[in-house]
């Protein structure tokens, strides 16, 4: 199920640190994805659904240049990658091969791929810059991916830096890394990180008015209380 444009706008507005602390209270420990870091500073924050790939290991009789023309190759799975995605791609962490470079980058962007993900690195990074296609990663290598990994699958879960991915699982990425919320956990996440969003700019507030943490961050029921009534009048001005 696609995404709606009111969810989205919700989620470009929450912080991956606030909805990791929004799953934890749901149970869910392992969502932060390791190794995602943005290849360019000051990337704004990319909300989508996640288009998953996923490398092995190379094996001398897959992984060679004659297997980027095989109907199983990163370029297939370009070319099936829907608008507004988040390319998440699962490289079992190695970086000393580059999975895409400027090229295959490229592509992405003309087809309207939101973002790529990846626990491993890209080559060509100065052409891959230049597409502007937004780039979470380990860093730069410049062999080619088949150097040490073969390309087997996309559409199928995956483990990106050690968190499972699921096709269409929901992907928020900022300046801390990416956060993955369960496709069926959306709905709840986003309203209660809405919501988490609010209490702590309130509290931000009140920290910067000189109030003291004890009872504040958390709210005890005074300040709970104090809170609802913000609340209350700043949905009476709007």
């Amino acid at each position: 199920m696609a995404l709606d444009q009111k969810t989205m706008k919700a989620l470009e507005g929450v912080t991956t640190a606030t909805l990791t602390t929004v799953l934890l209270k749901k149970g869910l420990r392992n969502v932060w994805l390791r190794g995602t870091q943005p290849l360019k500073p000051g990337q704004k924050r990319v909300v989508g659904q996640a288009f998953t790939l996923r490398f092995v290991p190379a094996r001398e009789d897959l992984a060679t240049p004659e297997s980027w023309s095989s109907p199983t190759s990163t370029r297939a799975a370009i070319e099936a990658m829907p608008d507004g995605c988040i390319a998440v791609v699962d490289a079992m962490g190695v970086t000393d091969a580059g999975i895409f470079g400027d090229i295959l980058c490229a592509r992405m962007k003309k087809r309207g791929v939101a973002a790529l993900i990846t626990d491993g690195v890209v080559r060509d990074v100065a052409g891959v810059l230049a597409t502007d296609l937004p780039v979470w990663c380990q860093g730069a290598a410049a062999p080619p991916s088949v150097a040490g990994l073969t390309f087997v699958n996309w559409q199928q879960p995956i483990a990106c830096g050690g968190v499972a991915v699921f096709p269409d699982d929901v992907i928020v990425v900022d300046d801390d890394g990416a956060v993955v919320i369960p496709a069926a956990l959306v709905a709840d996440v986003v309203a209660a990180s809405v919501e988490q969003e609010k209490l702590e700019a309130w509290i931000f507030n009140e920290v910067q008015n000189g109030a003291s943490l004890p009872g504040l961050y958390p709210p005890n029921a005074e300040n709970k209380a104090r809170y609802e009534a913000h609340r209350a009048q700043s949905r009476a001005a709007e």
